[in-house]
């Protein structure tokens, strides 16, 4: 949609302010209202979509990391060659180029991976559970396909799990929930826009003698205009000021994220993405300024 072509003295008169151009917007009112509060509410939502992709992101790359450089091999031998197979697994895996350690879990271990499962009384030893070994690789990895060629020869009983197949999937979940975050602002931006479009066009709409006085004594529509892009602007930053203020002290007071903790106690921010939600009050007055054109070339083309 063509906008109103603003010249830069036009535009350095919007941003310093007309006092007889802004008598043609009224201050308050329902309109003025509208806008404070949509842009507030939408700045709000914002932040915490934001948050929610940002820590989306962050967890993607912690599963990510932790998954590709783990690996589990099962031993599922007979309880009497169980323990003679294990020693030879681990002699294996000490030899592996690009394994940093190996070792084989103990019966606590392996009773607490169970008890999410099966409770806390769950007998271990009397149970066929096969015997896992923990395995974790230095920077340079190992090769997964030979590993598994000298198990097979030497340790008939082990399986390689490389974690590939849980890996794939919670990066991928964790990929498209990032992407659902950035998805969501974008929609919030355009509630935004649709919002102060309908603010604009009433006020317009209201103030429609004032604008036929105002053409009469010679008043061009820019200058018109510019009173309305000018003032929902302004209104627009401002509250979309005062809701990321709201959104950034509530995600401050949010649980701190830990390591046994649920991923909605991380769904904040880290480091230097603390200053990202700064960008919103400007993208809010970037979308006041281009809605409150298009509503009053429109509005105005239309009270000829």
């Amino acid at each position: 949609m063509k906008m109103l072509k603003l010249r830069p003295s036009e535009i350095l008169s919007m941003l310093m302010g007309d006092p007889q151009a802004d008598r043609v917007v009224p201050p308050t009112g329902f309109t003025a209202r509208l806008t404070l509060f949509s842009a507030g509410v939408m700045a709000f939502l914002a932040v915490f979509a934001m948050a929610l992709s940002m820590a989306s992101g962050r967890l993607a790359q912690r599963w990510g990391d932790e998954l590709a450089r783990s690996a589990t091999l099962r031993i599922s031998a007979p309880q009497e060659q169980r323990a003679a197979q294990t020693e030879a697994a681990l002699r294996v895996l000490e030899t592996t180029t690009g394994v940093a350690s190996a070792r084989a879990l103990t019966s606590e271990e392996q009773r607490a991976l169970l008890t999410p499962w099966f409770g806390p009384d769950v007998p271990v030893d009397s149970l066929p559970i096969p015997q896992l070994i923990e395995i974790t690789e230095d920077d340079q990895g190992y090769d997964a396909a030979g590993l598994r060629l000298r198990l097979s020869a030497e340790v008939p009983g082990a399986v390689l799990d490389d974690h590939t197949r849980w890996r794939r999937p919670l990066v991928n979940a964790a990929s498209k929930l990032r992407l659902l975050g950035w998805l969501s602002i974008a929609l919030i931006f355009a509630a935004m826009a649709a919002m102060i479009t309908l603010a604009a066009n009433a006020a317009l709409a209201a103030n429609a003698q004032v604008i036929a006085v105002l053409r009469l004594v010679g008043a061009r529509d820019t200058y018109i205009a510019q009173a309305f892009v000018r003032r929902f602007t302004l209104r627009a930053l401002a509250g979309a000021l005062a809701g990321m203020a709201l959104a950034m002290l509530a995600v401050a007071l949010l649980p701190s994220a830990q390591d046994q903790a649920s991923f909605l106690t991380g769904l904040s921010f880290a480091g230097w993405t603390w200053l990202s939600p700064l960008i919103i009050p400007l993208i809010a007055a970037v979308v006041a300024f281009v809605a409150t054109q298009a509503a009053a070339r429109k509005t105005l083309k239309g009270l000829r």
